[in-house]
């Protein structure tokens, strides 16, 4: 008997270069383009993967994700990511993993535009995340604080500042 994943049909997921998975375009807290690569829909909630294509420098707020693990790569330009207090240089094909339960954060550092995967796994509410902090513009308010907290995060401290 063959299997048939029923959380996609048995059917491929393809997205294009630029392209999000439902067509959507995200700018969290109006800023950081994200789009959705592979979604929790696709996975049955097991993975979430995102790029966010930065031309800004800069990054979101210091936060713990309380189930899920995240994991960055970078694709292009130069990053700094920063989990437990460690600071960690990404370049392109650069890799690390920020462990749930330890705070973290990420920065765009580099002059020319960068591109960055990030995986959550399980992806739990991190997709409707991205889309309900769309809107947001502030990253230090109580509005977006609440926002954290309703998706299994809790914000920690600020954004980096060495860039």
């Amino acid at each position: 008997m063959e299997s048939v994943d029923r959380r996609t049909n048995g059917e491929a997921v393809y997205v294009p270069t630029g392209g999000d998975r439902f067509g959507q375009d995200r700018r969290v807290f109006g800023a950081l383009p994200v789009t959705v690569k592979v979604s929790s829909q696709d996975t049955g909630g097991a993975l979430l993967v995102v790029e966010q294509n930065n031309s800004q420098k800069g990054g979101p707020p210091r936060h713990i994700h309380h189930d899920q693990d995240e994991w960055f790569y970078a694709v292009h330009g130069e990053y700094v990511v920063e989990i437990g207090g460690e600071i960690y240089p990404l370049h392109p094909g650069d890799s690390v993993l920020a462990p749930r339960g330890v705070p973290h954060t990420w920065a765009h550092i580099g002059e020319e535009t960068g591109r960055l995967l990030i995986a959550f796994q399980p992806a739990g509410t991190m997709e409707s995340f991205f889309s309900a902090a769309a809107p947001a513009s502030a990253t230090g308010s109580a509005e977006v604080a609440e926002l954290f907290a309703a998706h299994g995060m809790r914000l920690t401290g600020p954004p980096l500042k060495i860039y």
